[in-house]
């Protein structure tokens, strides 16, 4: 039976969808052009009702076609990101972890770059034809991984994961580094793509991006007490009963699987997982069931505002995401 002690009380997510809806209102308004508070609202409930008033199509179109999809992509992915942050850092009982540790978004994000280097596209796809080639070699690359892992350490332990992890990501960078020599001609698309961005997100992209972040949200929350057992020690964990190796696997794919759609819709986008969950760990104390609830806000609301950054800072030039959240 839960306790008070175990969960946030209700008060506490209703504040923070508040704020999170209230900024992602913000990011919809705000921009190289600025779209007022009240027509904005009435476009979004114009949509719902089906009726139209007097709103301009040029108003309505920025509002429906260019910022909305954006804010949803870009706040699914923050909330993803940092969600997958906190289940690493409890589960490898490392501070430093994040959803990039296994490798996943460096084997994205070098299917992204052959695919912008050498044109590749898959035909059948319904998204862009980088995405698609970043989400079929996280994929590999999760598969990859993880059989690398289990044959050198069946237990897969901590060090284990981590130390797979980072020789993975070195190895692809020096491949991406290959690929960048071959193909310097699309340098500049290469590099903004690596360091993150949501332009031309569409409809299309949110509903990827609910789909995951939904499912391997209710995932990580279903084991958020073996988590708490993880952040006190494997042994701990063990001797409460946790299938250790079983746990860490389906944890490690779920986060593997999220972090790699993620990046394959908006590149690479650093210490967002890294960085949100610390935050909130002060807040809400290092209990799993309180900290990862609260770290889909915070991280949503936390890449909300770096995204609008990055929009309004050098208007009308975009920077990438990615340079906003590392700096």
């Amino acid at each position: 039976m839960k306790t008070k002690r175990e969960n946030c009380p209700v008060y506490i997510y209703i504040i923070c969808a508040a704020v999170t809806a209230a900024i992602m209102i913000l990011c919809v308004c705000t921009g190289s052009v600025r779209v007022p508070l009240l027509q904005t609202i009435t476009v979004i409930a114009e949509t719902f009702s089906g009726n139209r008033g007097d709103i301009p199509d040029s108003v309505r179109s920025i509002v429906l076609t260019l910022r909305l999809p954006r804010v949803f992509c870009v706040a699914l992915t923050g909330a993803s990101l940092s969600v997958c942050g906190a289940a690493m850092q409890g589960l490898l009982k490392n501070p430093l972890a994040d959803g990039s540790t296994l490798g996943v978004s460096s084997g994205a994000a070098l299917g992204a770059a052959v695919s912008i280097a050498f044109g590749l596209r898959i035909p059948f796809a319904g998204l862009s034809g980088t995405a698609p080639c970043a989400m079929i070699s996280a994929f590999l690359s999760l598969i990859l991984i993880l059989t690398l892992a289990y044959r050198l350490d069946h237990s897969l332990s901590t060090n284990s994961i981590i130390l797979m992890g980072v020789i993975y990501s070195m190895f692809i960078s020096s491949i991406l580094t290959l690929v960048i020599t071959f193909a310097s001609d699309r340098l500049k698309h290469i590099t903004y793509w690596t360091m993150g961005s949501f332009s031309g997100s569409s409809y299309g992209n949110a509903g990827i991006l609910l789909l995951a972040t939904a499912a391997g949200s209710a995932l990580l929350l279903r084991y958020a007490g073996e988590l708490n057992a993880f952040a006190m020690g494997e042994d701990t964990a063990r001797h409460i009963g946790v299938h250790v190796r079983r746990v860490r696997l389906l944890i490690m794919i779920v986060v593997s699987a999220q972090i790699g759609i993620c990046v394959s819709i908006s590149g690479t986008i650093g210490f967002v997982g890294l960085v949100t969950p610390h935050m909130v760990r002060m807040i809400t104390g290092p209990n799993h069931k309180k900290l990862l609830p609260v770290c889909l806000f915070a991280g949503a609301s936390f890449l909300l505002l770096a995204d609008l950054l990055a929009r309004i800072l050098l208007s009308p030039l975009e920077l990438p995401i990615g340079a906003i959240t590392s700096f």
